[in-house]
């Protein structure tokens, strides 16, 4: 039975599987919410990898969330050659034909052979019976088809609601979702504030995200160059730099701090506190520069005006995501060669480590991103008029 959309019983069973990073995870928040907004009985449950999991901790459209680590079973070996894995793997059979659902949602493009057949095995493995996911022309195991006209043509967000549209989910509400208790906004305010009690915070507050996670470092803009960024900025609007990251990355951090040439007030919160407190930070600052990578997303889902550096990878497909398609408070700033972009082009994975020159990035000098930058510090916020003072408490 081949279906282009369908509707559920209000008390449904649904999986959704999304094993991807925090920011893919992100951007499958709005499909999540137009789910459990369309099916208010329905027990919706997701499938999800341990390191992107917990970003949705305490969110009610969630009732189950279970863990998989994809990576364990990204080749064929891994599986016939690791009894641990194979026995995972029976767990997790057990645990899907226990959940009996009705429906499961991939939110997966179908790119590569071996990721085709695990999702196949995946999806087959629950018993739903309804297989809803995006077509490439290789979702033959699918019941329920969206066509996928490749990375880019749609936003992975809008891909993703594209899914739930499928299974009736009626889309109201496009923003992305990051879930943050009062223990987090607490960490968040005295990481940023209670350091300097006794004198006026120097606004704007800016932070920056030199990394790019381990998946593609090809991503990462040059240190000397987000150093020369944060001079630039701080010679036209004042303030104050945090740059953020992992505890990897801590180095990194310090290349740029000792190649800035400003008085500019800098500190690094490499490894300082978990990814939820990191958002946190994000909701307080009044600009967010980085790479494209989870940060850039976190950023963009707790509402920080984000000015997001593409080269080599797909900023159709992954620009910091709002929405609303008029909003101010997200670009991106990248080049326009014609090899852009060689990462998720088409329906092709591309090259995650572009080429040996890295021309998208390399040739993508400073004064693009400052203007990016400045431009979004005054529309959002009123920096750079004469009624806005650089620094206020």
């Amino acid at each position: 039975m081949q279906k282009q959309h369908i509707s559920l019983p209000a008390n449904a069973h649904i999986l959704v599987v999304k094993m991807a990073g925090i920011g893919d995870l992100l951007l499958a928040t709005p499909a999540l919410r137009a789910l459990r907004e369309s099916y208010p009985q329905a027990q919706i449950d997701l499938l999800a990898t341990p390191d992107s999991a917990g970003i949705l901790d305490g969110w009610d459209v969630i009732d189950n969330t279970i863990i998989l680590d994809k990576y364990l079973f990204d080749q064929p070996k891994q599986i016939v050659s690791n009894p641990q894995a194979l026995m995972k793997l029976n767990a997790l059979w057990q645990q899907l034909r226990q959940g009996h659902y009705d429906a499961v949602l991939l939110l997966h493009h179908l790119t590569l052979r071996f990721g085709r057949l695990k999702h196949q095995m995946l999806m087959r493995a629950t018993g739903a019976k309804w297989r809803v996911g995006l077509d490439n022309g290789h979702g033959w195991f699918l019941n329920v088809h969206v066509k996928d006209d490749g990375f880019g043509a749609m936003h992975e967000a809008e891909y993703n609601m594209a899914v739930a549209a499928a299974a009736g989910a009626t889309i109201t509400n496009k923003k992305l979702e990051l879930p943050l208790g009062e223990q987090e906004r607490e960490k968040a305010q005295q990481l940023v504030f209670d350091y300097q009690q006794t004198e006026p915070i120097p606004r704007p507050l800016i932070a920056m995200h030199p990394g790019s996670g381990g998946y593609s470092t090809a991503r990462r803009w040059a240190p000397e160059r987000f150093a020369h960024l944060a001079d630039e900025l701080y010679s036209s609007v004042g303030g104050q730099l945090l740059l953020l990251g992992g505890p990897e990355e801590a180095e990194l951090h310090q290349q740029i701090i000792r190649q800035m040439q400003s008085a500019m007030p800098v500190r690094s919160l490499a490894g300082k506190g978990n990814i939820k407190v990191t958002a946190a930070v994000l909701a307080l600052v009044d600009l967010f520069v980085g790479n494209d990578a989870g940060l850039m997303h976190i950023a963009a889902a707790v509402g920080a005006p984000s000015v997001a550096i593409f080269g080599l990878s797909n900023h159709k497909a992954w620009g910091p995501y709002t929405g609303d398609p008029t909003s101010k408070r997200a670009k991106v700033v990248r080049l326009d060669l014609p090899c852009m972009p060689c990462f998720y082009r088409g329906h092709q994975l591309g090259t995650p480590e572009g080429c040996s020159t890295r021309d998208c990035l390399a040739q993508l000098q400073v004064d693009p991103v400052a203007i990016a930058a400045r431009t979004m510090l005054k529309e959002v916020h009123g920096y750079g008029s004469e009624a806005t003072t650089p620094t206020r408490s």
